[in-house]
């Protein structure tokens, strides 16, 4: 054996396997999703429980990567808000698959008997999650979980600006899954950009409205259907019927909830002339109630990074010098080192601003002045729809007028932000606060082709209304079934 022969298996053993390129993942996954194109029912809860247990498995070092991630972001909220919906989704669907997997009898015309029609739900493929940095385990497994139960497999590309997480997901999702099954992609956004390019049978998006036009745009060169989540600026409308600081007290919890870095967190709040002052108050005594300091609190959630910082800051700086009103639960310094910022209220915004004109995403909330609620219907007609709506007010004929005069993706009577949290119900924008659904059953269908089946057998009532037209027997088929009502 020659010195050349001797260490060549050393020097390759020493070279690291290639990282598979994206579309050698996607290769590998279609690969398999056409061995297994239609997963029974018994494998999909295999792979549901499979998800479980590793959330269970990790759960205490996934909330301290999410802390680390934020530089400063508590464990209970990430539990509550990241591991709990994700497990009580996964024990719903688990639940109730059987049911949804089973075709849907349709009724047949008579002209077209005998036969039957029914509805069967087929899986779409291999489908593209892009998931976003505010919340980035549940707005990854969440889709991820429909889109296993639905039969499918999945790429997932995590955020760059939560790098320990998103190492930490793709570890465990390596660990759970073969990669032609699930697999986890981190990266920039070139790698998010060439993600976004790949033919997938779907993709869903989960991020801002900037962001979902350049999704649509790449995931169009290869008509691949998607599914945006978006945001906007989510209003709130304060009726004179419902108690003012009980009011006060749920929106605040619901935008101090991750600092407001929320999709469905209330952007602005438009309340009667007459009660604003009080609501300001309360919101600020509400907030001091659930955070008695910001600094240093481990309660409370830091910015993500400094440029998300630096543009809050200049929203603010920006309603400032235009000539808004700005209120604070207290004058505190923060210098614990973090990227927390207070509660600010700004009263009485103006168009001009860019509080006003983008979404806010952080611990800031304009306070608007209205006469009526009609004013305030007109005021959220007049601008882009949004992700969600909050009414408060007990009057029923004013719910009902809310619910039927704006458009938004959801809506909370009395509450914010809730509404997501039930399985049960679809969770989905319209218009700029994005497109198609998921959750519960809607997702199990967003990722289901609801395929269309026509049965006959050999006896082939068709045949008479073949041609040549005109027979008298034809002529009184025919008759009978224009007549029909």
């Amino acid at each position: 054996m020659t010195i050349t022969e001797a260490i060549a298996p050393k020097q390759q053993q020493a070279i690291p396997p290639a990282t598979p390129s994206l579309p050698d993942l996607l290769s590998l996954q279609r690969k398999a999703f056409l061995k297994d194109p239609n997963p029974s029912y018994q494998e999909r809860v295999a792979r549901l429980k499979a998800l479980k247990k590793a959330l269970l498995s990790n759960q205490d070092a996934l909330l301290t990567a999410l802390d680390e991630d934020f530089g400063g972001r508590s464990r209970s909220e990430s539990s509550i808000t990241e591991i709990i919906p994700n497990l009580g989704s996964i024990h719903y669907t688990i639940k109730r698959l059987k049911k949804w997997m089973q075709p849907s009898k349709r009724k047949l015309n008579p002209q077209l008997m005998p036969a039957s029609a029914k509805v069967v739900y087929q899986p779409l493929g291999v489908v593209g999650i892009v998931a976003p940095f505010n919340y980035p385990l549940f707005l990854s497994l969440s889709p991820l979980l429909t889109i296993l139960a639905a039969g499918n497999r999945a790429m997932i590309k995590m955020s760059e600006f939560t790098p320990k997480t998103s190492a930490l997901v793709a570890r465990i999702i390596e660990q759970t899954f073969p990669a032609d099954l699930v697999t986890v992609v981190c990266g920039d956004a070139q790698v998010a950009a060439e993600f976004t390019n790949l033919h997938f049978d779907h993709i869903i998006f989960t991020g801002s409205t900037a962001v979902g036009h350049h999704v649509m745009q790449a995931a169009a060169k290869n008509l691949t259907p998607v599914t945006l989540e978006l945001g906007g600026k989510s209003p709130v409308i304060v009726d004179n019927d419902f108690p003012i600081q009980e009011a006060a007290q749920r929106v605040c919890y619901a935008k101090a909830l991750n600092a407001g870095q929320t999709c469905v967190a209330p952007d602005y709040v438009l309340v009667k002339n007459d009660q604003k002052a009080a609501f300001i108050e309360h919101y600020l005594n509400a907030f001091r109630k659930m955070y008695a300091t910001v600094n240093g609190n481990n309660d409370y959630t830091s910015i993500i990074n400094d440029r998300h910082h630096q543009r809050l800051l200049t929203l603010l700086e920006d309603a400032k010098a235009r000539g808004a009103t700005i209120h604070t639960a207290g004058n505190e310094e923060v210098n614990d080192g973090s990227r927390r910022i207070p509660i600010h209220l700004i009263e009485n915004p103006t168009d001009s601003m860019g509080i006003m004109q983008e979404e806010i995403f952080g611990p800031l909330l304009p306070v608007i002045g209205i006469d009526s609620l009609d004013e305030a219907i007109q005021f959220v007609q007049q601008r882009p729809r949004p992700l969600a709506l909050y009414y408060f007010g007990s009057d029923t004929k004013n719910q009902e007028a809310v619910l039927e005069q704006t458009h938004s993706g959801g809506v909370c009577i009395n509450e914010c932000l809730l509404h997501v949290a039930v399985e049960d119900m679809p969770f989905g924008g319209i218009g700029p606060s994005g497109m198609g659904q998921y959750h519960g059953y809607e997702g199990f269908l967003t990722f289901s082709k609801a395929k269309a089946v026509l049965t006959k057998g050999k006896l082939n009532s068709t045949k008479l209304i073949y041609p040549p037209y005109g027979g008298w027997l034809q002529k009184k088929m025919l008759g009978f079934i224009s007549g029909r009502k």
